[in-house]
């Protein structure tokens, strides 16, 4: 099937018949591609009846699905090609086979459709049944997330991904407009050769670029705007180069670029970030972190970073890892001819962002030489204002040679120095801004003035990024995503088992959010790791943890049987010298995006320093829980749920006496009896948290 030709077969024919029709069709194929290159290898997909498949604006991705399967049968055939300007709008996911390309017109939209109530890990694209394949590339159209119509599922939480593939080799996505997710935009697992480059993204529900257990990974000439976690983001990968992309975002999100590497066998020691601009990040501009048991020394190191451009990176000011660069757990780290304007807390950081990053041992360095570092400004949780900062001072240490430093709010050092840096003064950085080339000649950190970008067409006036092009589609829809700057309520799916006296099971897999509560890092919002935990450990640090889930699909009229908060055990793997007892109660309402030790809400404290809740009596941070279980601190995770029966809160929920503000769980004693469970953001769903409610519907 090609250029519109259809050749049809009705009945049985013989085999001389069959064979003729074979070959009208490898001449009429032949014929074609001496007239046109692309008609040679493509097949159409359209809206008006003029493609090889033609779409009617409803589960499009039948015919889409037909379309790729067609070009993975014919090997003759490479692409798939969708006509625009059209709308896919798409109830399942597409399916991609191996030496395929799917693209389109600018103009071609593939959208989630409105309601979709998919579950959990269910991408829009993806391989053919999951299969190992290689050589795919995805390109030159555009996919809306939908994220306002499908507010039932949570961002950050695994639903909606825009691409995903896993064991797959060779892997291109490339000159498209990516936008509005509940989850990443090209998500990769344990796969090579990884090429993300001439992409738009605006606001995804997670990273625009995760890839995890990768090498050979490539990002460059990206333009995103991120609203949850990262831009670009490598978890335990390695041969890595992330270059010319700008970074920005509007009050949401997590790191511009993240390199994340836990304690696996995995080396990663080849990795180079050059080139970029990072502005307004919400949090660091880039975030490198290192940590875990099984950790060695010549598994995370040889970091490059160099003739980037950070202006005013880390604008939350109550995100402790706030800044242009925040490091832990890396050896031998290069940061050279790089510009930082205006940063938030400190340009470079050794940190620790929470606990869970330990990084083992000691006797990391970083050296940072010829780069520019002006105006660093101070931050409520990251900082004073330092050049240079170093807050693990026993484990981590600085070699500064070189750069320029002028004009920074909390100084130019704390626990580092240098004897080669260069106090610039106000004239200096006006001639380094005019680019005075008798100036320039003359000091080492004039290499950094060509940090940033070097293909965008942009300009930097006085670290003000001027030439930023809208990476929106237009301004009303930038106008109405600004509006939903968060989402207090959303809908979950359900599955029903019923039986013939209409007793039923509601099981709640998944839910809205959990966040952990820690008094270390008390202005600091714990959504998205992939454990919750309770209790406080040996030296000091005491957690707790609030946990909602929606419950709207059950009626007031329901009597509930029984309800049922299941968590899965899995660390620590040593006895604790007390034991645990969980309690459940009732905490006031709480935003699930800004809840934090100190906090329910940005600028509205707990009255109690680490949550305020009522308990079955209705007692003000009383102490009769209305569920309580008791793990032994002789015991050791045996990697099962444990349960709590929370039926009582679930009927005062779902009878309206009470609005739902969800769980607030603590150990009864916080004394020397830690213990954490896995979260909505662990990996295996099967051992995420999980509330069964057991009802008779009236």
């Amino acid at each position: 099937m090609n250029g519109n030709y259809w050749i049809h077969i009705k009945g049985e024919k013989k085999k001389k018949g069959i064979l003729i029709l074979i070959l009208f069709i490898l001449i009429v194929n032949a014929t074609i591609a001496l007239s046109t290159a692309q008609a040679e290898t493509a097949v159409y997909v359209n809206t008006d009846g003029s493609g090889d498949f033609n779409c009617d604006g409803t589960d499009d991705q039948t015919e889409i699905n037909k379309a790729l399967s067609y070009v993975a049968e014919n090997p003759e055939f490479t692409t798939v090609h969708l006509k625009g300007p059209n709308t896919y709008v798409i109830s399942d996911s597409i399916f991609i086979g191996s030496n395929t390309i799917l693209e389109g017109d600018p103009a071609a939209v593939i959208k989630l459709e409105d309601k979709a109530d998919w579950p959990l890990e269910k991408p829009l694209i993806t391989q053919i049944d999951g299969s190992k394949s290689q050589n795919i590339t995805v390109r030159g159209f555009e996919i809306d997330g939908n994220h306002d119509e499908n507010r039932d599922k949570g961002r950050g939480k695994g639903y909606y991904n825009l691409i995903h593939f896993l064991n797959c080799e060779d892997i291109k996505v490339y000159n498209m407009y990516m936008h509005d997710s509940h989850g990443d935009g090209l998500k990769v697992v344990k796969s090579s050769n990884i090429q993300f480059y001439n992409n738009t993204v605006y606001k995804l529900g997670h990273d625009v670029l995760y890839a995890i257990y990768c090498s050979n990974i490539e990002a460059w000439n990206n333009k995103i705007t991120c609203r949850t976690n990262s831009g670009l983001r490598v978890y335990n990968g390695n041969h890595v180069k992330l270059y010319n992309n700008i970074i920005d975002s509007e009050g949401e999100g997590g790191a511009g670029i993240e390199i994340q590497k836990t304690g696996s066998s995995i080396v990663m020691d080849d990795i180079e970030i050059f080139n970029n601009l990072l502005y307004e990040t919400n949090t660091a501009g880039i975030w490198i972190t290192g940590y875990g048991s099984a950790y060695s020394k010549d598994s995370a190191k040889n970091l490059h970073i160099h003739h980037n451009k950070f202006y005013k990176a880390g604008i939350n000011p109550g995100a402790d890892w706030s800044g242009g660069i925040v490091l832990n757990g890396f050896y031998d780290t290069l940061i050279e001819n790089n510009v930082f304007d205006g940063c938030y807390g400190a340009a470079v950081a050794h940190k620790q962002v929470d606990s869970e990053f330990l990084s083992p041992g000691s006797g990391y360095i970083t050296t940072a030489r010829n780069n520019i570092i002006i105006n660093t400004q101070s931050s409520p949780a990251a900082g004073d204002g330092y050049a240079f900062y170093n807050k693990l001072e026993d484990t981590h240490s600085f070699i500064l040679q070189s750069n320029c430093l002028s004009n920074n709010a909390g100084g130019n050092y704390m626990h580092a120095s240098s004897t080669s840096d260069t106090e610039a003064t106000p004239e200096l950085i006006k001639q380094l801004d005019n680019k005075n080339a008798s100036v320039m000649q003359n000091l080492p950190c004039a290499e950094a003035l060509k940090a940033g970008p070097q293909e965008f067409p942009y300009e930097i006036d006085n670290g003000i990024h001027t030439g930023r092009e809208e990476s929106f589609g237009s301004e009303i829809k930038k106008a109405i995503s600004k509006m939903v700057s968060f989402i207090k309520r959303i809908l979950l799916s359900f599955t029903l088992e019923a039986s013939d006296s209409e007793e039923l099971k509601v099981s709640l897999p998944s839910l809205i959010s959990d966040n952990r509560l820690k008094e270390d890092s008390s202005n600091i919002t714990f959504r998205e790791t992939e454990y919750i935990d309770v209790g406080e450990r040996l030296h000091g640090e005491k957690y707790r943890n609030v946990m909602l889930f929606e419950l709207d699909q059950l009626n007031e009229t329901d009597e509930i049987k029984k309800a049922t908060l299941s968590l899965f055990w899995y660390y620590p793997d040593e006895a604790r010298p007390e034991d645990t007892i969980l309690e459940v109660y009732r905490p006031v309402k709480w935003c699930e995006e800004h809840v934090s030790w100190d906090a329910k809400e940005i600028g509205n404290p707990w009255n109690n320093s680490g949550g305020d809740w009522y308990d079955k009596d209705e007692v003000s941070q009383g102490s009769t829980s209305y569920a309580t279980i008791t793990v032994k601190g002789s015991t050791l995770p045996d990697y099962r749920y444990y349960d709590m029966d929370v039926t009582q809160l679930i009927q005062e929920y779902t009878s309206g006496k009470y609005e739902n503000t969800g769980f607030l769980i603590k150990a009864r004693t916080e004394q020397n009896n830690y213990i954490a469970f896995y979260s909505s953001e662990w990996q295996n769903i099967s051992q995420r948290p999980k509330l069964t409610v057991e009802y008779i519907d009236k």
